[in-house]
């Protein structure tokens, strides 16, 4: 059997870099690590990808993908395409955060989250999923957050509700991709606070006037969430535990991957309202007659 083909979103650092050579690890893996400015500003972190691979002797190439950018991933997809003739897995993990109170944002803030976080998987899947559905195979893997029915700490408004409408579509996909033979699985892992650069990078509202108001009955909020996020964490937890379940399931047979995993060390309370929602899910589509769609064609 030839090496299993991969993309991977937002690859340039933390979940991404870390799942990217996780996978490339896996041997037998042609992984594509996707990041955008790869003559930019992320070339160093292109030069990071080429030198683990050489170091490692894996297959790990950065490529420039923009998610975006239709044109941009068009353009990544076809080079793939191109090459191997095929994508046996796609990983939905680019993304971004904002911290701050909800009502600060402008609107054409959300929209860009949105965009970046939304918007970019169904740019991949339209590019990604015809080659997939012509081959009878495939996984689509999406990175969530356990803040989609986990605990919501306030401030976080504007990500936890484009995570949560990337869940929603995750789970529509799941169902529609199932006759195709193409998986699903959404991978959800907890706040990490460390590790990767969600918080680092994290955006801020453009209406500080609403900023500071709120100031007046809030101050200081984020970071005490974030302290508090941090002491939830066992000792030992670490962001390469999300990387490394993403691998697992990649491994895994045709078939046998898990539609939902939590990989949340601090246990937010969304795996346990996450089964109750997967489960009712799986009980309608039986009494509407559409149990099939619950499994992968085979």
């Amino acid at each position: 059997m030839s090496a299993r083909v991969v993309l991977i979103t937002g690859a340039s650092s933390g979940f991404g870099a870390l799942t990217a050579r996780a996978l490339a690890d896996l041997g037998d893996t042609v992984v594509y690590a996707g990041m955008r400015e790869t003559a930019g500003r992320n070339a160093p972190q292109v030069e990071a990808a080429q030198t683990y691979a050489t170091e490692h002797s894996v297959d790990l190439r950065a490529t420039e993908l923009d998610v975006n950018d239709q044109a941009s991933v068009d353009d990544a997809v076809r080079r793939i395409l191109d090459e191997h003739g095929r994508i046996d897995v796609l990983v939905h993990n680019a993304g971004h955060m904002v911290v701050g109170p909800a009502e600060a944002f402008t609107p054409e803030q959300l929209a860009e989250l949105y965009d970046v976080n939304v918007l970019s998987t169904q740019r991949l899947n339209r590019a990604a999923l015809p080659s997939m559905r012509e081959q009878g195979a495939g996984l689509v893997l999406w990175v969530g957050s356990s803040s989609v029915k986990g605990g919501t700490p306030p401030y976080l408004a504007p990500y936890f509700a484009a995570k949560a409408g990337m869940d929603a579509l995750a789970v529509s996909y799941a169902a529609e991709l199932a006759r195709w033979g193409v998986e699903t699985t959404i991978v959800v892992p907890g706040a990490f606070t460390s590790g990767t650069n969600h918080f680092a990078h994290a955006g801020h509202p453009a209406d500080t006037a609403v900023v500071d108001a709120y100031e007046t009955r809030y101050a200081g909020l984020m970071d005490q969430v974030g302290a508090e996020l941090a002491a939830l964490f066992p000792e030992g937890a670490h962001a390469g535990l999300v990387s490394e379940e993403i691998a697992r399931i990649v491994a895994l047979p045709a078939g046998e991957r898990p539609f939902r995993v939590h990989v949340d060390p601090a246990d937010d309370g969304s795996e346990e309202v996450s089964a109750v929602a997967d489960r009712v899910r799986g009980e309608f589509l039986g009494r509407v007659g559409l149990t099939d769609l619950l499994t992968v064609a085979r």
